[in-house]
């Protein structure tokens, strides 16, 4: 769903994420917080996620909607499809917050918090229409994480989990609908767990900030990533799965190991102690700095988690198929376009921009989904039909940064028989920065020798081809390496 609106209450970390988020996913976004800060933290936020979120995806995510700031609550909500608070974790405040907005807000609108620990019920109350009310608790950084936990009470409109389910979906997001209504929902429960495990560590000098880190970003939280904690738990059991870990482990859960249900004193020497080894750890990286190096990292997780089909990856598989191109009529005259997306931050090398290996990497994957369209699919491979590159010529001829959005139209120049002859050019915007010549060849897989294509591939390319014909013949065609 693009072409909407979305109002965003409370311009903080979570709620400039959001503001991203939804903006970058094609909406308008509106967005209210009196503090003076706010318009350069959402800018920030925004330039974080142009910077990552489209690199996620190897297809073109929507035109972005319009971000702006308004002076009062009404201005923002007025019209608002979706709308988002994101205020401090303030009960009396929020209450305040929530009668502006019904005063001023569509009926039919879904108001949504952030809030890590209130529950629904606790926010409905005194609310002129609690039904409209309910819990979507995000994670930071908003634009990248996909997960948000959704809470109803009993006073929910029954029809507001699932509409809400339906819009964060199309903006790219995981939502996990949580079974009851619970202090802090699901994950922040085991994140309490751990952090007061944590500090319990630091207070009895067993443990630094960074060597808690280092436990969990180079052990557990690698496994947690890809498989979570149960299927982790799973293969730890051995040939005897789940059952036999509880039976070999399940013991020791008697065992006096945590402090789950004690807190330590927070008292200024702990103070101090976490913030000195924090500020070491950090080694003089400011805010700013980890905050990219975390995206980027984020980035080349979840686009490994998506091309091995685990994890978070599936979820972001499933909504980039969503953003898939249609396919184009093989009579229309024009070239069409093949691919269309940003580089992402893996495809950049030393220089700083896109290394020689991924323009070869753009012109396949363009030059495969010509082939799709064409009707070489998985069945088709199946039945033993495919095609085999023979030659590849590319000319660099400018530069392309990372986070430019790259489109890469391909021309059938040979098509019908055994040869495929196609030309393809990368641009970035108006600018030609690259071009292709490919000759390959269709092939019979039981016998590794060339033969026609299916009937309906050869039909399409050779329609394809008789669309281009009258096209001008490109610059550049049939070119050799050091020819003037």
């Amino acid at each position: 769903m693009t072409g909407t609106t979305a109002a965003i209450l409370g311009a903080g970390v979570i709620g400039a994420g959001w503001a991203a988020r939804f903006a970058l996913m094609g909406w308008d976004v509106r967005v209210f917080d009196p503090s003076p800060d706010a318009p350069g933290i959402v800018d920030a936020a925004l330039g974080r996620a142009r910077a990552s979120l489209p690199a996620l995806y190897d297809l073109a995510l929507p035109e972005p909607g319009t971000v702006t700031h308004h002076p009062t609550v009404g201005e923002v909500v007025s019209g608002a499809a979706w709308i988002q608070e994101s205020v401090p974790e303030r009960l009396a405040m929020k209450h305040a917050l929530f009668a502006e907005v019904q005063a001023a807000a569509d009926a039919a609108a879904i108001l949504a918090s952030s809030t890590s620990g209130f529950t629904p019920t606790e926010l409905q109350s005194g609310a002129a229409r609690p039904g409209q009310i309910l819990v979507a608790h995000p994670f930071n950084p908003v634009y990248l994480l996909p997960l948000v936990e959704l809470v109803a009470s009993p006073a929910t409109d029954p029809a507001l989990i699932p509409r809400a389910e339906t819009i964060l979906r199309g903006i790219g997001m995981a939502p996990l609908p949580v079974r009851g209504e619970i202090p802090a929902h699901i994950a922040d429960r085991f994140l309490e767990a751990v952090w007061r495990e944590a500090l319990w560590l630091i207070r009895d000098d067993i443990a630094t900030t960074g060597e808690i880190d280092d436990a969990i970003r180079l052990g557990f939280g690698l496994r947690w990533a890809q498989m979570g904690l149960f299927e982790t738990y799973r293969i730890a059991g051995g040939a005897g799965g789940m059952a036999q870990f509880l039976d070999q482990f399940g013991p020791a859960l008697k065992w006096p190991w945590t402090k789950l249900m004690d807190v330590p004193d927070l008292d200024a020497d702990l103070v101090a102690k976490i913030a000195a080894q924090s500020d070491a750890q950090a080694a003089g990286r400011s805010i700013a700095d980890l905050e990219t190096a975390r995206d980027g990292n984020l980035v080349a997780i979840l686009r490994a988690l998506k091309d091995r089909g685990q994890g978070a990856g599936t979820h972001l598989a499933a909504h980039e198929a969503t953003l898939a191109m249609a396919a184009p009529d093989p009579d229309a005259p024009h070239i069409p376009v093949t691919l269309n997306r940003q580089v992402p931050v893996t495809w950049v090398d030393y220089n700083g921009h896109m290394n020689e290996s991924h323009y070869l990497t753009a012109f396949s994957d363009a030059c495969d989904q010509m082939l799709l369209w064409a009707g070489m699919d998985a069945t088709c491979v199946a039945q033993g039909h495919s095609v085999f590159t023979v030659e590849t010529h590319i000319r660099h001829l400018d530069e392309v940064q990372i986070g430019d959005r790259i489109t890469v139209c391909t021309r059938v120049l040979e098509g019908g028989g055994k040869k495929l002859h196609l030309w393809q050019e990368l641009s970035v915007g108006d600018r030609l920065c690259a071009t292709a010549e490919q000759m390959l060849l269709h092939v019979d897989l039981a016998t590794r020798r060339t033969a026609p294509p299916r009937a309906d591939v050869g039909a399409w390319f050779a329609r394809a081809a008789a669309a281009h014909a009258p096209l001008p013949i490109p610059e550049g065609l049939g070119r050799f390496v050091g020819q003037r």
